[in-house]
Order: structure tokens, then sequence, then C-alpha cells
């Protein structure tokens, strides 16, 4: 039978444990710019939609999923926990969090780091890509124009609901463009650049002409933060 002081250590390490699972509330962030700032390549109408009530409804559904789950770890429900598991997956929809390195709680990494890639033209953005990044993509696509042909086609391509990446392969060391359906993490790639291809992020505007939107979207792309991105995954 274990001494009491090792089981009262033992349970004072479970605590410990199960409280650095427990994080402050996800909350939606801030644009960096108005709603209209992007137009005319995406309205202020979409923006608003997509910002304000998609992106909140994921980080409302994110909470509500960590808070069953963190109960579920305290009733040692171990069926709950795994049913848990594609809530979050879906609502977090993230592989890096940057909770983990500055404790700011922020999981919902795919509409987090869309809203970054994107600039008002009077802020840079559409503005091509220099130095590292460019040389990267002319190593592997050719060119950026062909690059974004390649990306605008394979992402179109996507079937129903999805996402469209440009990672970089730690392992080769290489940009890679992968797409993924529905919310599912990038978890094969370090996510520089990320474009959404669900209906909310353009039929308001572009009906079902997708292409469309991938054409248009280029002229408000964030370069800069594409290669911050990559400078640090490298």
């Amino acid at each position: 039978m274990l001494h009491l002081s090792t089981r009262i250590g033992t349970r004072l390490s479970a605590v410990r444990c199960l409280s650095m699972t427990i994080r402050a509330k996800h909350s939606v962030p801030d644009l960096p710019y108005d709603y209209n700032a992007l137009e005319p390549a995406i309205s202020a109408e979409i923006m608003k939609v997509h910002h304000d009530k998609h992106h909140a409804a994921y980080v409302n559904g994110l909470n509500t999923a960590e808070e069953k789950y963190e109960q579920a770890l305290r009733d040692g429900d171990l069926t709950s926990q795994i049913a848990l598991q594609s809530a979050i997956k879906f609502n977090g929809g993230g592989e890096y969090c940057p909770s983990l390195e500055d404790n700011s709680g922020e999981c919902h990494i795919n509409h987090s780091l869309f809203w970054e890639n994107l600039a008002p033209v009077s802020k840079g953005g559409g503005e091509p890509p220099k130095g590292a990044l460019l040389s990267a993509i002319q190593k592997e696509f050719g060119s950026l124009e062909d690059f974004i042909s390649k990306f605008n086609t394979t992402t179109a391509a996507v079937q129903g609901s999805g996402w469209g990446w440009l990672g970089y392969n730690k392992s080769s060391k290489r940009i890679e463009i992968v797409t993924l359906p529905n919310q599912d993490p990038l978890t094969t790639h370090v996510p520089l650049l990320g474009v959404d291809v669900w209906e909310h992020a353009y039929y308001l505007q572009y009906k079902n002409v997708r292409p469309d939107y991938l054409k248009a979207i280029w002229s408000v792309i964030n370069w800069k933060t594409v290669a911050e991105r990559f400078a640090k995954a490298q």
C-alpha cells in the first residue's frame, strides 16, 4: 500500500497536470483593418458575416467543447473525451496553438491566420513577396505567377468546403501546396498561407464561381506575414 504522503503527492501531481490543460476562454481576434478595407476583392458584407458570425461560431463551439472535455477529464470519462475530439478539431481548426508559447489562448488557427493573410492595398496587400520566400517559390514552382495558377487550380478543386494552404515541409525543407477538407488542421506542414474556400468566404459576392474569388484574393494577400512565418519555420 502506498504511503499517505506518496498518495497525496500523486494526487497533487494529477491536479497540477489537469490545471495545465485548462485555458482561458478563446475569443475572436479583432480584424486588423475595417470591414470594407479589402474591397473590391472582398466586400464589407462578406467580411462582417465571415468574421462576426462564422468565426465567432467556431470560437463559441471551441469554448463549449473544451469545457465539456475538461469536465470529462475530471470525471475520468474516457468515452466523452474521445467523442469530443472531433468537435475540438473542427472548431479549433488548429494544429499550432500560440497559447502553448505565450498563453494567449488562441487555437482557432485557420481563421485567425486567414485575417492576417490579408491586407488592404494601401497597407501592402497584393505586393509580391521578396527575398527568401520569393526564391523558394521560384525554386518550387518556376515563378510567382505559376505558383498562383497552380494554387488556384488545386484549391478550386476542393470538394465541398475546405482550405488551400501553402505550407513548409520541415522534413524536406520545401514549400508545398496542400488542400484539406472542412476545418481539418494542417498537421504535416508549418502553415504559411491559408485561403478559406468555404462558401461563406465568397458566396455573397462571387456566388458559385469559386475560381473568380481565388483570382481576386491575391490582390489583397499580405505577403509580408507569409514571409515572416516562412522565416520562423526555417
